[in-house]
């Protein structure tokens, strides 16, 4: 019987909802479809599941980016404004220097600001302030309306506008939780440094120069190391990272491996004369060409006898003809050792906090160029945890820089 006293009829097969033998004053029910699937089909194959996550790596590093260019240009709002209008006017200083022309959105500010204080969003008190709830075009805005007071500290202001409008795709779609495509993101990691670099908050470890420092290392680098950056192959490394930008401007160089391939093939003679006329001392340490290692190795690679023992003689012909043309060839020294061959180092100002290493490690079936590739930065880690600080204990950079070292003292001069 249901509510408004009308029968429900039993839902056996003798009393089906159209069935003349329904009773009067009773309602009838439609009976469910019989179906195995609601729409269309729910899994995911591999294809799809591979596309979410490459959209979530996108997005998550261009989050990154846009965290860190917020809160710089938040910090650089606060220190140039707050000294003009927080005397007069409080802690209402935000408002009065949003003005007349930001009145809808600085009170739109301050509604959100209001609801975060009554549902507990805010966990840090230092964010219980207007300019915590402003907006990265909103921050653009104040920046705009009060420029003379923001040009003694930021060289160009095109250039920062530029940088912003770049920005502005990228950050709504990731605000919305679109797809970003490589190229868009690649456009706002770059234009984000830019950015930081004109809000005098770019990247202070000195290999910066060389290899610029990844927002992602700076926030977990101390995960990883020194480990900046891991390659599958030669090839792609040389991609991203070209040979110039490796070598070029080096002011010490020290390479360890079988036939230095990395240096001697892809960085011309010429570039070497010119770094070592500049003053970069040069250290190279190739296997033995003459040694049982090398007729190992190409056993190991399935290679002609003699073959590789001939390209090593070559490469090292090749840089004593550039070490005859320098007025000072003690500044470039060539060594040969005997050892069997573990993996290839290029060692660019090892010396120094500004240091990169490239590392190879030697497999039995592959050669060099598709051995995978670790990228090490020098000097200690770029971000560490309060909790814990293990500094360059943790690091790979120093353990290659003493196996060059050791197998230095160890090997022979080439005349």
């Amino acid at each position: 019987m249901g509510s408004g006293g009308l029968e429900l009829p039993p839902g056996d097969e003798g009393h089906e909802g159209n069935s003349a033998d329904v009773p009067p004053g009773t309602v009838s029910l439609a009976r469910p479809m019989e179906t195995t699937s609601i729409g269309p089909e729910l899994d995911w194959d591999a294809d799809a599941w591979r596309e979410v996550r490459t959209r979530a790596q996108r997005a998550g590093r261009a989050y990154i980016w846009l965290n860190l260019v917020e809160q710089r240009l938040r910090a650089v709002v606060a220190a140039v404004l707050r000294p003009i209008y927080e005397p007069v006017h409080g802690d209402e200083w935000v408002i009065a220097a949003a003005g007349p022309a930001g009145q809808e959105w600085v009170q739109r500010a301050v509604a959100v600001r209001e609801v975060s204080r009554r549902k507990g969003y805010l966990l840090d008190p230092a964010d219980d302030n207007v300019l915590s709830f402003l907006t990265l075009p909103q921050l653009r805005e104040l920046m705009v309306q009060h420029w003379p007071c923001f040009e003694p500290y930021v060289d160009d202001r095109r250039d920062v506008e530029l940088a912003l409008d770049e920005l502005e795709v990228t950050r709504n779609v990731v605000s919305r939780n679109r797809a970003l495509s490589e190229a868009v993101l690649n456009q706002a990691e770059r234009a984000s440094a830019r950015l930081l670099d004109a809000l005098g908050a770019g990247g202070d470890v000195p290999s910066a120069r060389r290899l610029p420092v990844d927002a992602v290392e700076d926030l977990v680098g101390d995960r990883y190391a020194d480990v900046v950056a891991v390659h599958p192959d030669r090839v792609r490394l040389l991609r991203q990272f070209p040979a110039e930008d490796i070598f070029g401007g080096a002011r010490r160089l020290d390479a360890v491996g079988i036939g230095l391939n990395l240096l001697v093939q892809n960085f011309s003679g010429r570039r070497l004369v010119r770094l070592a006329e500049a003053g970069c001392r040069v250290r190279l340490l190739f296997l033995n060409p003459a040694s049982s290692a090398v007729k190992r190795r190409e056993r190991e690679l399935g290679m002609k006898r003699g073959e590789l023992s001939r390209a090593v003689e070559m490469n090292i012909l090749h840089m004593r003809r550039v070490r005859s043309r320098l007025r000072d060839p003690g500044a470039f020294e060539i060594q040969v050792y005997d050892e069997t061959p573990r993996f290839s180092a290029y060692l660019v100002d090892g010396d120094g906090a500004d240091g990169v290493a490239v590392v190879q490690s030697y497999l039995r079936r592959s050669r060099g160029m598709e051995a995978p590739v670790l990228v090490l930065r020098n000097g200690s880690r770029v971000v560490t945890s309060d909790e814990k600080n293990e500094g360059v204990d943790s690091a790979l950079f120093p353990t290659y820089r003493e196996e060059f070292e050791t197998t230095w003292v160890d090997s022979r001069p080439v005349s």
